[in-house]
């Protein structure tokens, strides 16, 4: 071999053992040992390497066992890093590594309560050197990594700058890279996976390119506790989380490259379960699953599209407190501080992003309302809920489709259908609702109201169009019923205003310009009016007085009054079963009446026309006596035009005994009134003809009042009598409304007055006296038996002869006026009903005892060894008391005896039960005279019963009056 190839080739083999020796040898040596100088140097707490390795071959160079911090586990290690270069490092341009590998690396971040980042303590950091002039910026470093992974990965971040610290643990962390490159367009394939021991796995695959900076790809997040990270939102709202977990799920496009550009697509999002209270305790939210779908983002556009949300089985708790704030917005209201640091944020708002939402279905919600302004407060549960919503755009320039369907209390039910726009706001809703309780508005009547709403209940179908806010525009069409109303006077606990049922048929309402309605239909619907002592009425009692209204209240009120008046139209008003009450506790004795079967309709109601109302009502006084009402009126304007006709038949005078007292001086014993008025009002001028025909008039005892005319009243109705017993008077009117001193009752009592001295001046018009039968016979009166109201053959024969005088004479009218003498009466009267006494106690005695007995007490025959026993609950239920100590010591015998004159020393002054018998001997006489003598019933009268006295043999006569009509 040649000298110079020998030289070569030993000088290459010296450089290959030398080179070898300092790549396996000598250089790993120096190299670690710098590397833990470095690390101390520029370390606060230990940290050292414990393994280099280089293989020159290969040129491959490992790491062991890097530990940066004091603490076990150590803030900053790994187990392992392993780089492998490539030779066309030389000559490529860029720094080729084939193979990167990152062995259980461990990294912890944590934040102290002063906000102190644990990795900016573990190294000595240069001091901040003020900023140079911008320069030009230059390429990156050119690296090219063929395939970079990280496997075991152990990652720990913690923040105790919360309230509640936040802890956040990542294990089993793999990530895995291939063609990794700074070189422009050039993309790297990534994939990373992360397990959590409490759920949040993390799935993340796609591409990244460095330059520029940009990355694409899927990326998951499973079962994460949404605990972990709920302190930020505890410290910044009082919510309580309960229970919450959320999933994650997306494609994206990230990238840098001229500005921050983020688009997610095919989002998807679930929250199951959810459940938040507030800091006190009480429940707000409780969820049983969220499910998004469908879901893209364009950060750059600041645009989120959301195709489907499902969400099913939510509960929230929402109220207005006392001070007149909803609970919500108290709760979620920013403090002054960080209201204070959003300030500068808000100076310069950027553009507001649009969420847009395709398909929306909620389904079984429950949200419980409460409102305690009013006291008691009111609490209303809408649920279950089903809301669906469609194509809704937060920037509101778009119609979206809505549909409710949800209950409302306990058994109501409201549904809405149709579409809403935000901007401009419009809407139009289908809306129907059915059994409504009204009740819960007793809360906000009662500052207002002396009234309970007992019942009610409110159904419709009505469409909603709304055409705008400012100025507030819409109309609302359709029907609506009010069922089952009852309302009640809460000062006298009686019933004020009620109703089967209302119904509103052909609404049509349009705000500020007009109310139409086609037909209102009233079933069975009651008032109850009433006059005081002091001549206010119950309405007036009913009313709660309101504090005055301020200055810029009844400014407001006034600008809210201005422009045209709400034009009125009802089509037709029918009443079905009507009933009403009326009284006057300002007459002595009080007054009072009532009207039943009220039927009939008024026509069409027209603010803004001239045309009068049909008016077509009928009805009873008191049950028998029947009214009406015909003719037509304008109610919006009286007297323009007015043309009505009211008869009142076979009324009873003895209902206006209060009256009679008042004004004539004395009470109405008996009389039947008609009542035919004519009222006919033309621009203003009246015309009125009122006939009044009174039947079988007969005044009783004078009262005392300062109102009375001064007459003699009495001999007034006697000469105003014509032979059949009728006063028929006419009483005309004229005159003009609009004057201010003209007034109709004046007019009416003056000619009445002026009626009344015309008959006084004329005593020979007058009536004949009464007929008798010619008969020897009294029959003025019917005795009875002390104690019965049966007729015995003496007064039967006196009724059959009466009945044939009276079926010769049909004019003449039979009075039946029950009579009753405690002196006779009392005594068989309390025997009797001591006897009865004994037979319903005797009679609950066997039913005790399991015993069959008849339903009438009075088929049982008490024995007399029970009396005794008997008498002792007798007496004390009538006497209301315990025997006398004393009676103790009497024997049997001797105690019944006194017990038993107790009872009937008690019964025997008993008014009720001799008022019981008057009118049973006057029903005696009527029953008898109508069903043996053959007289129409309307020929007897009965009197109110009265008290007397005893003949000689202690019979008590009933007295029998005679009249015509």
């Amino acid at each position: 071999m040649h000298k110079g190839l020998k030289r070569a080739a030993g000088a290459l083999l010296i450089a290959a053992l030398f080179y070898g020796l300092l790549g396996y040898l000598i250089l790993p040596g120096v190299a670690l040992r710098i590397a833990n100088q470095q690390l101390m140097h520029y370390s606060n707490q230990p940290a050292s390497l414990e393994r280099l390795q280089f293989d020159p071959v290969r040129l491959e160079l490992s790491l062991w066992g890097l530990r940066v911090g004091e603490a076990d586990p150590a803030p900053l290690a790994f187990e392992r890093l392993s780089a492998d270069l490539e030779l066309d490092s030389l000559w490529g341009g860029a720094l080729h590594l084939a193979r990167v590998e990152l062995e259980k690396p461990h990294a912890e971040v944590r934040f102290d309560r002063q906000g102190r980042l644990n990795l900016s303590q573990l190294f000595k950091l240069p001091e901040p050197t003020p900023p140079e002039e911008p320069q030009a910026s230059s390429e990156p470093f050119a690296l090219r990594i063929d395939a970079l992974h990280l496997s075991g990965g152990n990652f720990r971040f913690q923040d105790l700058r919360p309230s509640e610290p936040v802890e956040v643990l990542y294990d089993n962390l793999n990530l895995e890279l291939r063609n990794l490159s700074t070189l422009a367009e050039e993309q790297a394939e990534l994939t990373l996976s992360a397990n959590a021991p409490r759920g949040g796995n993390i799935e993340w695959r796609g591409q990244l390119s460095l330059v520029p900076l940009s990355s694409s790809g899927h990326l998951q997040l499973r079962d994460a506790r949404l605990a972990d990270i709920w302190p930020y939102v505890r410290d910044a709202l009082p919510l309580v989380l309960e229970q919450g977990r959320l999933s994650l799920a997306s494609d994206y496009r990230l990238s840098l490259a001229d500005g921050l550009q983020l688009n997610l697509e095919n989002a998807q999002a679930s929250v199951a379960p959810l459940a938040l209270k507030a800091a006190d305790g009480r429940a707000l939210v409780k969820l049983a699953r969220l499910d998004i779908a469908d879901t893209r983002v364009d950060l750059g556009k600041r645009q989120l599209r959301i195709g489907t949300l499902r969400s099913q089985k939510l509960e929230t708790w929402a109220a207005r407190e006392a001070d007149g704030q909803l609970d919500w917005l108290k709760l979620l209201a920013p403090d002054a501080g960080s209201a204070a640091k959003a300030a500068p944020a808000q100076q310069t708002p950027g553009k507001a992003w649009q969420v847009l939402l395709a398909d929306a279905q909620l389904r079984d919600y429950r949200v419980h309302l409460a409102d305690r302004v009013p006291q008691p407060a009111v609490e209303l549960m809408l649920g279950p809920l089903d809301l669906d919503l469609k194509d809704f755009d937060s920037r509101g320039t778009a119609p979206f489709n809505l549909r409710l369907d949800t209950g409302v209390g306990g058994k109501g039910r409201l549904k809405a259908e149709g579409q809403v726009q935000l901007s401009p706001t419009a809407a139009e809703l289908q809306i129907s609702s059915r059994d409504i309780d009204l009740r819960p508005a007793q809360a906000y009547l009662s500052p207002l109201l002396r009234l309970e709403l007992r019942s009610g209940q409110l159904a419709s179908d009505l469409k909603l169009v709304l055409n705008g806010t400012a100025p507030l525009a819409f109309a609302v069409t359709g029907s609506a019923q009010v069922n089952g109303l009852h309302s009640l006077d809460t000062l006298k606990e009686r019933d004020f205003v009620r109703w089967q049922r209302l119904e509103l048929d052909g609404l049509d309402y349009r705000h500020g310009e007009r109310l139409s309605i086609g037909q209102v239909k009233l079933q069975q619907p009651y008032g109850r009016f009433i006059v005081n002592e002091d001549l206010t009425t119950n309405l007036n009692d009913l009313m709660i007085t309101q504090p005055k209204p301020t200055a810029a209240q009844n400014s407001a009120r006034s600008s809210d009054t201005q422009g045209k008046p709400l034009a009125i139209r009802i089509g037709e008003i029918t009443i079905a079963e009507g009933s009403a009450n009326f009284a006057d506790f300002s007459l002595t004795p009080n007054f009072a009446t009532a009207i039943q079967q009220l039927n009939g309709r008024i026509g069409t109601l027209d603010s803004r026309s001239a045309a009068p109302a049909s008016v077509a009502i009928s009805g009873k006084v008191d049950r028998y006596a029947p009214v009406s009402i015909n003719g037509s009126l304008n109610p919006f304007n009286p007297l323009d035009s007015l043309d009505i006709t009211s008869q009142f038949k076979q009324v009873e005078l003895t209902t206006l005994t209060p009256y009679s007292g008042k004004f004539a001086g004395y009470r109405i014993r008996k009389g039947r009134l008609n009542l035919d008025l004519h009222y006919r009002i033309d621009k203003g001028q009246l015309k009125a003809e009122n006939n009044v025909v009174v039947e079988q008039l007969q005044l009783g005892e004078q009262v005392d009042s300062p109102s009375a005319v001064d007459l003699p009243v009495r001999l007034a109705v006697a000469l105003l009598k014509d032979s059949d017993g009728r006063i028929a008077i006419q009483l005309p009117v004229q005159g003009n409304l609009n004057s201010p001193d003209f007034d109709v009752m004046p007019i009416v009592w003056k000619t009445l007055r002026g009626l009344v001295a015309r008959a006084v001046q004329a005593p020979f018009k007058f009536l004949g006296g009464l007929v008798t039968t010619g008969s020897q016979q009294d029959l003025s009166s019917v005795p009875f038996a002390p104690g019965s109201a049966t007729l015995d053959t003496a007064a039967t024969a006196g009724l059959d002869t009466l009945a044939s005088a009276l079926q010769q004479r049909p004019t003449l009218r039979l009075e039946v006026e029950g009579l009753s003498a405690p002196g006779s009466d009392g005594p068989p009267l309390a025997e009797q009903r001591l006897h009865r006494a004994y037979q319903s106690a005797y009679q609950k005695l066997l039913q005790g005892r399991g015993e069959t007995v008849p339903d009438d007490p009075a088929q049982l025959q008490v024995p007399e060894d029970e009396k005794r026993a008997l008498l002792e609950g007798i007496y004390r239920s009538r006497l209301k008391q315990q025997p006398p100590a004393e009676w103790a010591q009497l024997d049997e015998a001797q105690r019944a005896a006194k017990l038993a004159e107790a009872v009937l020393q008690s019964w025997s002054q008993s008014k009720l039960l001799l008022r019981q018998l008057g009118q049973e001997r006057a029903a005696s006489i009527k029953a008898y005279l109508v069903d043996q003598g053959g007289l129409a019933q309307e020929r007897i009268y009965l009197l109110d019963v009265g008290l007397g006295d005893p003949g000689a043999d202690g019979r008590v006569a009933t007295p029998l009056h005679l009249d015509s009509e």
